[in-house]
C-alpha cells in the first residue's frame, strides 16, 4: 500500500462520485477478508487504513474469555433455530456465530489490542486494494446510471441500435449505458439496423446483479405523446393538452386535443402548416395513421367525431350503461367500423364508452319492430330522428336541443319546426308537447298524417333532419315547402277536415 492509493481514492471520489470514506471502508474489509485466509491468523482482527499516507496494519482483537461467551450467545439468540431453506425446503441449522465488527466495537474498552500485521502481506494488499476499487467503481457507476433513470420513467429517449436478434434489441443510450426494447415492445413491420436511431418511451428501470436494467418501448401511447410535444410548440407550452391517446401500433391512433387559450385552434395546432408537424411525427412512426379529434365533454360530439373519417348522421347515448349507439349512413357504415373493427375500436378507447355502430336502415327496421313504448320526455331534446322518434339525449341548458351540432342548429328555425312532424310522419303527440304546437297549422298537419296522399308526396323525403349526413345547418326551405304544402291538401278535402274538428 502506498500514497498512489490514497491519490487514485480522490480521483475516484471527484470524477466519479465516489465518497472517499466509502471506498477506504470498503478497502479496509476487503483487506481483512484476505487476511482471516492466511495461515495463523487471528480468531477477532480490524484492518486500519491510514487516509494520509496509505498504510495498514492489522489489529488482532484479545477478548475476555467471558466476554467472548457472552456476545456469541447474543448472536446465537439472534440466528434462533433452523430455518427452512427457500430453495429447497428443507430444513437448515443456523450458521455458527460470528461476532461482527460493530458488535466488538461497543466493547472496545473490554478488549485488548496488539499488531498482528503479516510481514509478507504487501504483495496480498495490493491486488486486494486493486480488485476493491475497481469492483467499487462499477458499483457506483450502475448505482449512479439506476439513480439517473429510475426517474425517467415514461421519458423519451434516442438511441443507436447495437443488435438485434430474436428476444430483443440493443439500444445505445450513451456510452456504457444500454436499454434492451423487447420483441414485445416493438411494432410489427418495423425494422431495427445496426447504427439506426429510433426513438422509444422508458417504461421500467430495475436494480439486476448485473446492473440497471433499463425497459423502452416503441408501442406505448406515451410515444405518440412525447412525439408532439416535440414537434407543436403549442403543447410544450401548455396552451394545448393531449388528453387521450387510442393506439393500434404500426396502424392507426387517435389523439383528443384540447385547447386552454381563447383563440388557439387544437387541431390546428397539432397538424401544422400544410401538415408539417403531425407528418414529422407519422414520419417517426413508420407511416402509422393518426387521427386529431377535438376533445368534447358532451358525449355524443365525442363519439361523432371519434369515428371520423366516417360521417355520422345521429349519436343516442345511454349515460347509465355508458353507451353510445351511433347511426351512419349506408355507404358510411364500413368505414366507421373500420377494417377488423380497428376504427370503432380505437373510437371506443379514446371516448371511455361502448360504441355499437348501426346504419340507417338496420337502425330503422329495429326500430319499426321493437316499436316505441310510451317514455317521459321532459328534458330531453326536441329533434326528431330518422325513424320519425324524439332524440333521447338530454336537451343543454337553456336550448330545447341536445349538443349536436345539427340540432343546436334547429334552435335558428324555431319559427319553421311546426311543419316538421308532417315532413317526417312523426308522431302527434311528441308535436303537442312543444311549446309552439298549439298552432293552429299544427292541427292542420294532423289531417295531413292521416291522409295517405300525404305519404306519396315527395316533401317527406326532405326531413329537416336529413341534414345531419353532412353534419351542416339545416336550411329552412324544407320546412318552408312543407308549410305550404300542407294547407293546400287541406283544401282538396275540405269534408275530411270539417270531420276532423267535429270529432
Amino acid at each position: 500500500m502506498s500514497k498512489e492509493i490514497i491519490e487514485a481514492v480522490g480521483v475516484l471520489e471527484r470524477e466519479k462520485g465516489i465518497s472517499a470514506d466509502r471506498l477506504m471502508e470498503a478497502l479496509e474489509d476487503a483487506l481483512l477478508s484476505a487476511y482471516k485466509k492466511t495461515p495463523g491468523a487471528a480468531k477477532y482482527a480490524r484492518v486500519e487504513v491510514d487516509r494520509q499516507t496509505g498504510d495498514f496494519r492489522v489489529i488482532e482483537l484479545l477478548l475476555p474469555p467471558e466476554l467472548e461467551e457472552q456476545l456469541l450467545d447474543e448472536v446465537e439468540e439472534e440466528l434462533g433455530e433452523a430455518q427452512v431453506d427457500p430453495e429447497t425446503g428443507e430444513l437448515r441449522e443456523p450458521e455458527p456465530p460470528e461476532i461482527d465488527q460493530e458488535r466488538l466495537a461497543q466493547y472496545s474498552d473490554q478488549i485488548g489490542e496488539r499488531d498482528a500485521t503479516p510481514h509478507d502481506f504487501g504483495r496480498i494488499a495490493a491486488q486486494t486494494a486493486k480488485q476493491v476499487i475497481l469492483q467499487r467503481i462499477r458499483e457506483a457507476e450502475r448505482d449512479m446510471m439506476f439513480d439517473e433513470y429510475q426517474d425517467r420513467v415514461g421519458e423519451l429517449i434516442t438511441g443507436i441500435v447495437q443488435q438485434s436478434d430474436s428476444r430483443y434489441t440493443l439500444v445505445q443510450l450513451r456510452e456504457r449505458v444500454e436499454a434492451l426494447l423487447p420483441r414485445g415492445e416493438q411494432v410489427h413491420g418495423e425494422r431495427y439496423d445496426h447504427g439506426q436511431r429510433v426513438k422509444a418511451i422508458i417504461t421500467d428501470v430495475s436494480n439486476q446483479a448485473k446492473g440497471p436494467s433499463i425497459i423502452v418501448s416503441r408501442r406505448s401511447p406515451e410515444l405518440i405523446k412525447s412525439l408532439f410535444e416535440l414537434e407543436v410548440p403549442e403543447i410544450a407550452d401548455g396552451l394545448v393538452e393531449i388528453q387521450n391517446v387510442a393506439r393500434e401500433p404500426g396502424y392507426r391512433s387517435k389523439i383528443a386535443v384540447i385547447s386552454h387559450a381563447s383563440g388557439v385552434d387544437p387541431v390546428g395546432a397539432c397538424v401544422g402548416p400544410r401538415g408539417s408537424r403531425v407528418r414529422m411525427v407519422v414520419s417517426e412512426l413508420r407511416g402509422e395513421k393518426i387521427d386529431i379529434i377535438p376533445f368534447n365533454e358532451e358525449p355524443a360530439r365525442f363519439v361523432a367525431k371519434a369515428l371520423s373519417p366516417a360521417r355520422v348522421r345521429e349519436v343516442l347515448v345511454d349515460d347509465e350503461a355508458k353507451q353510445a349507439t351511433v347511426i351512419v349512413p349506408d355507404d358510411q357504415l364500413s368505414l366507421a367500423i373500420g377494417k377488423d373493427g380497428l376504427n370503432a375500436r380505437l373510437a371506443a378507447r379514446l371516448t371511455g364508452w361502448r360504441v355499437d355502430i348501426r346504419s340507417e336502415t338496420e337502425f330503422a327496421e329495429e326500430e319499426a319492430e321493437m316499436g316505441y313504448d310510451d317514455e317521459e320526455v321532459a328534458g330531453r331534446c326536441a329533434a326528431i330522428l330518422a325513424n320519425g322518434k324524439r332524440c333521447p339525449n338530454a336537451s343543454l341548458p337553456g336550448s330545447r336541443y341536445c349538443g349536436l351540432p345539427v340540432h343546436q342548429a334547429l334552435t335558428d328555425q324555431e319559427g319553421d319546426h311546426v311543419a316538421a312532424p308532417a315532413d317526417g310522419d312523426g308522431d302527434g303527440e311528441v308535436v303537442a308537447e312543444e311549446p309552439v304546437a298549439e298552432d293552429t297549422a299544427v292541427e292542420e298537419a294532423r289531417v295531413v298524417e292521416a291522409d295517405p296522399v300525404v305519404e306519396e308526396d315527395p316533401v317527406v323525403e326532405e326531413d329537416p333532419v336529413v341534414a345531419t349526413v353532412e353534419d351542416a345547418p339545416l336550411d329552412g326551405a324544407p320546412a318552408e315547402a312543407a308549410a305550404e304544402e300542407a294547407p293546400e291538401v287541406g283544401a282538396e278535402e275540405p269534408q275530411a277536415a270539417e270531420g276532423a274538428e267535429e270529432r
